[in-house]
């Protein structure tokens, strides 16, 4: 029997300098997007300093969105650029953080795996770390790892150490150093500066990191001078010098950086060899968003919109459902607060459709309450997804049901008319960290339903990321207002997804459809959403 092939994979790293927030994430989406549009299995892993397990307990005003993935994992936002650029589907074994390594590290010791000796960075950790790389990387041909955080930070040398002996182990055929840095345009002197990325340069060279590609994030082409300049400095090739310049939408990136020649360079010097990229559904996609055929407004009604990482596949769900309809989507963020002071009518009037995205805490929640009620009386596109589902249905029992006392269990502990509750199987949870309903779970669709007509199936799988469910106590008395059940659990014990009866587009749903929307796939719950918003918009909907 002839044995089957085994795979031996190759590592591309990608590391960040100078300064924050520049694009690593997307920068390593796109070479991962890049490459499998040559026909590589490509799969990818970020590596995150923090000495949290997972960023499950964060606050999102500082760490942005927390992504869920199909097995339930708590992950980094970059995790959801990668899902979106490439067809491999992230889970836990994708996303690894110090206090992961350490508490694997620790477990051992503990366990005496170490056989009594002395556990310390080098080789203990930095082993551990290799071996969260090799286990992600087994299967594919290429693995595009991203290491958090910025050259030169104590919390990183761990990570940079470990990715500096990946080299030594695999051989440097196989290995490639990607360095995402900034290349600064000084107005007054009416010039780019070089040097932050010569000293970003010189601090990765300084823990025996040597970069083969530099990714250059400026707001302009570089001169060929300029990149001669940083190639010389910084014992690159002059190809190796790619403009990572801004755009103006981010699915142009794997076009502007294959026409900078980033993939050809990777492929040279991994020495992989493959046919030209096909880029044409790329192409598409920026087609269609730079020359819509209509605009629509959706009013976010949120309690993090002063920082927009937050919402950050949200956001992009909603602009893939609009290039589905070839319409620009304008993003209206309305902070739920405001709306608890000013009213609903000052903040959401003009809006061709809302949506009210999830959140945890009591904080905004009356304001999120109030755009509920102003989408059903207006008869606007509603587009509920977790907390907003629960406060719609809040909102519903309150008003047209002729509940006044009703409210959420998370909002008042002790309320006796809680149309959301507590899972049973939450109520004795003390701890907070990854101890919610998280991943992958089915749900059966009701026939003529919004939901199935926008889904076209009867059943389909969605990712939550909750504590609270819809109280089956209250099922028959809001049922009999109007409220209509058309999502539910293969049991029929939770209820998924809500709509109400007279409406021309009103849905809520308990999971978080924007984590499997993607730019040439929209999630078929936001393509229908828009699509009833650009309705609104040309004044098709009936009032």
């Amino acid at each position: 029997m002839r044995a089957e092939r085994t795979v031996k994979p190759k590592f591309i790293f990608v590391t960040g300098g100078v300064v924050s927030s520049l694009g690593k994430g997307l920068a390593a989406a796109t070479i991962g997007a890049l490459l499998e549009a040559r026909g590589l299995k490509i799969t990818m892993l970020k590596l995150d300093p923090y000495i949290n397990v997972d960023p499950g307990t964060m606050n999102p005003f500082q760490h942005g969105e927390v992504f869920v993935t199909d097995d339930g994992a708590e992950t980094d936002l970059d995790l959801g650029h990668y899902e979106r650029y490439v067809s491999s589907r992230m889970g836990k074994k994708n996303n690894c953080t110090t206090g992961k390594i350490y508490h694997s590290v620790i477990t051992k010791e503990r366990r005496g795996d170490y056989l009594g000796g002395t556990i310390q960075v080098i080789p203990h950790i930095t082993d551990e770390i290799k071996r969260v790389i090799y286990t992600a990387a087994q299967g594919y041909d290429l693995a595009i790892v991203e290491v958090g955080g910025t050259v030169g930070d104590i919390e990183s040398l761990p990570f940079l150490e470990a990715i500096r002996q990946v080299r030594t182990d695999r051989g440097k055929e196989n290995v490639l150093y990607v360095h995402v840095t900034l290349v600064p345009y000084i107005g007054t002197a009416g010039e780019l500066k070089t040097k932050p990325t010569q000293h970003s340069v010189k601090e990765l060279r300084s823990i025996g990191i040597q970069p083969d590609v530099l990714l250059c994030r400026c707001d302009r082409p570089l001169p060929k001078d300029i990149k001669a300049k940083i190639a010389l400095f910084c014992n690159v090739t002059e190809d190796a010098v790619i403009t990572a310049r801004d755009v103006e939408q981010i699915y142009e990136l794997p076009l502007v950086f294959h026409q900078e020649g980033l993939d050809d360079k990777i492929m040279e010097s991994l020495n992989i060899w493959a046919g030209e990229p096909r880029l044409d559904a790329w192409a598409e996609v920026v087609e269609k968003w730079k020359n819509p055929v209509g605009e629509v407004t959706i009013a976010i009604v949120g309690k993090y919109v002063n920082l927009r990482e937050s919402y950050k596949s949200l956001n992009e769900a909603l602009t893939h459902g609009g290039i589905g309809h070839s319409v620009r989507v304008l993003h209206r963020y309305v902070d739920s607060e405001e709306v608890e002071r000013q009213g609903a009518e000052a903040l959401l009037k003009g809006a061709d459709g809302i949506l009210v995205p999830g959140g945890f805490g009591s904080r905004g929640v009356e304001g999120k309450i109030a755009a509920a009620k102003y989408a059903r009386e207006n008869r606007l596109p509603y587009f509920g997804i977790c907390l907003g589902m629960q406060v719609a249905v809040v909102e519903f029992a309150r008003n047209v049901c002729g509940l006044p006392a009703a409210t959420s269990r998370e909002l008042d502990a002790g309320s006796e008319c809680a149309v959301i509750d507590l899972m049973p199987d939450q109520r004795g949870v003390v701890e907070k960290g990854a101890t919610m309903r998280l991943g992958a779970y089915p749900c059966r669709l009701s026939e003529k339903s919004l939901a199935r007509k926008a889904y076209g199936v009867p059943e389909v799988s969605e990712r939550h990321r909750h504590r609270y469910e819809f109280n089956n106590e209250f099922r028959e008395a809001l049922t009999a207002r109007g409220l209509r059940i058309t999502g539910l659990s293969p049991d029929g014990r939770l209820v998924e997804i809500v709509e109400i009866q007279d409406h021309p587009w009103f849905l809520g749903c308990q999971f978080h459809p924007e984590f499997q929307s993607r730019p040439m796939a929209p999630h078929p719950l936001f393509l229908d959403f828009i699509g009833a918003a650009h309705a609104v918009s040309r004044g098709q909907v009936a009032t």
